[in-house]
């Protein structure tokens, strides 16, 4: 699968649009990639999972683990994919979150990846954060990360924010132009906030006098 078949995929199903977003980080941007218009599409889903698995088809990958919420169904289909793969069983499973911004291994999953390769997938990375928090929860139990994998790299997040695994892939590549609030285009132009997706409703409902 190739970057412009992923953005075609992204299209779409409604994933990629267009207009004028506010991030989780506070700056306004022009496009905007929802993530979670994705998942309701089963065979888009697989398709993208597939994608990814075959980068570690050949890693004798052990386990897949994603960071909830999103990435818990990426770890489903892909961790399915590669037991297609290699006739063998690759479970799938999720990191859950601590309530203190880090993430956790619970219901026994720490057993599960502990000793074991590991693939962490995820949906979108803008700073990496996110799974740079996975990737030491699972070092932390003792397991074996292998690599990373990414739908959207929208950051251009590097292997090294992300902890160094032996292999950092993503499918797609895209450069996200944005501005802080106060120096907003966007806002000069009175472009209308979207409020559907992102986080421009609470913008929106702050900056309404």
């Amino acid at each position: 699968m190739q970057e412009p078949d992923v953005l075609d995929l992204f299209e779409r199903v409604g994933a990629f649009r267009k207009g004028h977003f506010v991030f989780t980080s506070g700056r306004h941007a022009d496009t905007y990639i929802n993530k979670d218009a994705i998942y309701p599409y089963t065979r888009e889903t697989s398709a993208l999972t597939r994608a990814m698995a075959e980068h570690f088809k050949d890693d004798k990958i052990d386990v897949v683990v994603g960071p909830a919420v999103g990435a818990a169904i990426l770890s489903q289909w892909t961790a399915h994919h590669l037991s297609d793969m290699n006739g063998r069983d690759v479970l799938g499973v999720y990191a859950d979150k601590d309530g203190a911004g880090g993430f956790i291994l619970k219901r026994g999953y720490d057993k599960v990846a502990a000793g074991k390769r590991v693939l962490i997938v995820e949906d979108l990375v803008t700073t990496g954060g996110s799974v740079l928090k996975v990737m030491n929860t699972l070092r932390a139990v003792g397991a074996d990360v292998v690599g990373v994998a990414v739908l959207c790299n929208r950051g251009e997040v590097t292997a090294d924010a992300v902890g160094n695994p032996g292999k950092f892939i993503s499918l797609v590549r895209v450069h996200l132009e944005s501005w802080e609030a106060d120096a907003c285009t966007l806002c000069e132009r009175k472009v209308p906030i979207n409020t559907d997706v992102g986080h421009g409703r609470d913008y929106v409902t702050k900056h309404t006098p």
